[in-house]
């Protein structure tokens, strides 16, 4: 099926959200919002997600070594309960377990000074966190 699809990545000050072409196989960082509370953020993520004709939600889901959830995986379990109270969309969580540090290390290989790399990851975390899922899907 295509459509774009949104990844979300989770925070406790921050959401990053990231979306991919309609054929599913590129993901791109899209916007970041500012974390209120977790039923206006859903009905955010729900609106962002119809205004770009999106098919799909992905939720990045940090279980530990063991899979199991820890306080942040129930948090994004959460946040994707609310989405899909306030959205008819598919909304599915994935492991986002190093997609920080994984867009740490992409914005290093693409050169980005140091002085230029202090600040947020979210949309960028968010974008790992939505081409894993991607990948995932034509192995």
């Amino acid at each position: 099926m295509n459509g774009k699809i949104l990844g979300v990545d989770p925070g406790d000050k921050r959401i990053g959200l990231a979306v991919s072409d309609p054929t599913q196989t590129i993901a791109n960082p899209l916007m970041v919002i500012n974390h209120v509370a977790r039923t206006i953020d859903a009905a955010q993520i729900a609106q962002i997600a119809v205004d770009h004709d999106v098919v799909r939600i992905i939720v990045g889901c940090p279980y530990d070594i063991d899979g199991q959830s820890g306080p942040q995986a129930r948090k994004s379990e959460r946040l994707a309960e609310a989405i899909r109270s306030q959205s008819d969309l598919p909304v599915e969580l994935w492991d986002e377990s190093g997609s920080t540090q994984e867009a740490r290390a992409a914005r290093i290989s693409m050169g980005v000074k140091k002085s230029k790399r202090a600040g947020h990851l979210d949309d960028l975390a968010a974008t790992v966190i939505l081409q894993s899922y991607l990948n995932s899907k034509y192995v």
